[in-house]
């Protein structure tokens, strides 16, 4: 790394969005006409993954359908935890959404009664857009940019990895009692392998997920968890990490990320069977493959215990439409010498979205004075314990606007102070390369998927904290990707551990069923993690 200098480059900025999904790109479009600085991990777009989203965006917009449905859908599949006025916002909003999408230039699938609605798992109505069929993050996402590249109070950023948040006050970053006074503004940033700053009048985290701290996931390089450890080394309040969502049906091939077999398939009828041809999950549950995605999930995954393979057929419910109805499952199962429309697609568990994170309000506030969060680094409250299909892009798509407003006010109301001068760190001055990393990140992310994947239990979990000292012993100069990775499994695992039961996307082997004790939030910080669990570590939200 380039930084002789112990003070490096720095940039001023009303506003630094990190991320550059659904939700970075719309919040950063809604904070017209601040000055609008955005990060972007890769180009532009390409390792966001809203960009990847197959499925849809789920608002009621039948008018058979009603928000209040929505609403009862999404506490029904939420184990008991979901915030119901979060939810209740969420689906209130949701068809004004769509249509504001719809006027920026998306185009979605129509069919002779309008707006094409599909139904997926645990929806009871036909409720979900798409457009070009399964490409409808991509076809979002294409939109946005272009908007995006339009606006021009907006700097974009790309190949620029965020490292830490900065505060003014640099003597006392890391006090956690009283960080939350410690107003945030901005990040140091990796750009050409030179550490930079952005100075920043307030701070948004939209990175995404952690989907990349496991070896299987379908989410792309960029979701290992870098929001969410960002903010949790300056301190921010964290939210039900534990629940970790696995989309039942990746493609399994050889390939990172694994292609994902949308969960559009199986609403349209396609079964799930095992290599003798049975349809194991009509003993599952009542909906079958329509049961929630946790339930579907661990169907497959108890057939693989048993030493089945399993496939998705669509062969009698799809057949010879499928190129045209899911052109992107259908290339990545000829990329793999597979045709769906006569063959079956075998499928694994793969980490898909992370239903924890960066506590907030319903205004994306964090904890941190100058600090807002949105999309799935955020933990609002909507999705509770497991989410309901096609509900994450419109979480990004309703907190957005509602964050980038309510930074408005903020920096209206506020008192512009001098920027903070910047000066490296010495873990910031020996990171090491992703590269040098890669062994050691390999480890770790086979390490999480068998011990906090789909199932866990006090042992598995009680390893994963050892093998983690001992990689964070053995790395004291971790890329920033490695260092972020290991931060977010420790938080996770540690979590994972504390809750004593079975709930929505939190399985424990030993504790298979749901306890009424801790039908509640799960809140932390990072600074209780190395004290007595018993006593500080974990904070039960009542």
């Amino acid at each position: 790394m380039r930084n002789p200098a112990n003070t490096i480059k720095s940039t001023t900025t009303d506003v630094l969005v990190i991320g550059a999904g659904l939700a970075g790109l719309m919040a950063a479009l809604r904070l017209a006409p601040k000055a609008v600085t955005l990060l972007s991990k890769g180009p532009l777009g390409e390792e966001a993954s809203s960009t990847w989203a197959q499925g849809g965006i789920s608002a009621a917009l039948d008018p058979a359908d009603s928000p209040a449905n929505h609403l009862v859908d999404t506490l029904a599949v939420a184990g008991g935890i979901a915030d119901e006025d979060i939810a209740a916002l969420v689906t209130d909003l949701g068809p004004e959404r769509i249509r504001d999408l719809i006027d920026l230039g998306v185009i979605f699938d129509h069919d002779d009664k309008g707006l094409s609605l599909s139904r997926e798992a645990a929806h009871s109505r036909r409720r979900v857009v798409h457009a070009n069929g399964d490409s409808t993050g991509r076809e979002v996402m294409r939109v946005l940019q272009i908007r995006v590249k339009e606006a021009t109070h907006i700097t974009v950023l790309e190949n620029a990895e965020a490292v830490d948040l900065l505060s003014h006050n640099e003597s006392d970053q890391g006090r956690h009692n009283s960080v939350q006074n410690i107003p945030i503004c901005g990040a140091t940033l990796l750009k050409d392998n030179e550490l930079q700053a952005v100075n920043a009048h307030a701070t948004i985290i939209a990175t995404g997920g952690i989907g990349q701290i496991y070896s299987a996931t379908t989410n792309p390089f960029a979701a290992c968890g870098d929001g969410l450890a960002m903010a949790a080394r300056a301190g921010a309040r964290l939210k039900d990490l534990e629940f970790v969502q696995f989309h039942p049906t990746s493609i399994d091939v050889e390939a990172t990320p694994r292609p994902l077999a949308t969960e559009a398939l199986r609403g349209d009828g396609a079964w799930l069977v095992n290599e003798t041809g049975n349809r194991f999950m009509l003993d599952e549950h009542p909906l079958a493959e329509l049961a929630p995605r946790d339930v579907v999930a661990r169907g497959i995954w108890q057939q693989i215990q048993k030493g089945h393979r399993c496939y998705l057929d669509c062969r009698r419910s799809i057949g010879d439409a499928f190129p045209k109805h899911f052109p992107t499952v259908y290339a990545h199962c000829e990329n793999h010498d597979i045709d769906p429309t006569k063959d079956l697609i075998p499928v694994v568990p793969a980490a898909h979205y992370h239903m924890g994170g960066i506590e907030t309000d319903n205004r994306g506030r964090t904890n941190l004075n100058g600090l807002w969060a949105c999309g799935e680094a955020a933990c609002t409250g909507l999705h509770g314990a497991n989410r309901l299909a096609s509900n994450s892009l419109l979480e990004a798509l309703v907190f957005a606007p509602l964050v980038s407003n309510d930074v408005c006010d903020f920096l209206s109301n506020k008192t512009i102070s001098a920027s903070a001068k910047v000066k490296t760190s010495e873990q910031s001055q020996t990171l090491t390369s992703v590269v040098k990393d890669q062994d050691v990140i390999g480890e770790l992310q086979t390490l999480n998927y068998r011990y906090i994947g789909l199932c866990r239990d006090e042992a598995g979990l009680t390893t994963l904290l050892k093998e983690l000292d001992r990689i964070e012993t053995n790395n004291p100069h971790a890329s920033t990707r490695l260092r972020n990775i290991m931060t977010t499994s420790r938080l996770i695992a540690t979590m994972a551990l504390e809750r004593k039961e079975s709930r929505g996307g939190h399985y424990r082997l030993d504790y298979p069923n749901s306890d009424p004790r801790y039908q509640r939030h799960s809140i932390v910080e990072l600074s209780h993690l190395k004290k007595d669990i018993v006593n500080d570590t974990i904070k039960l939200a009542s």
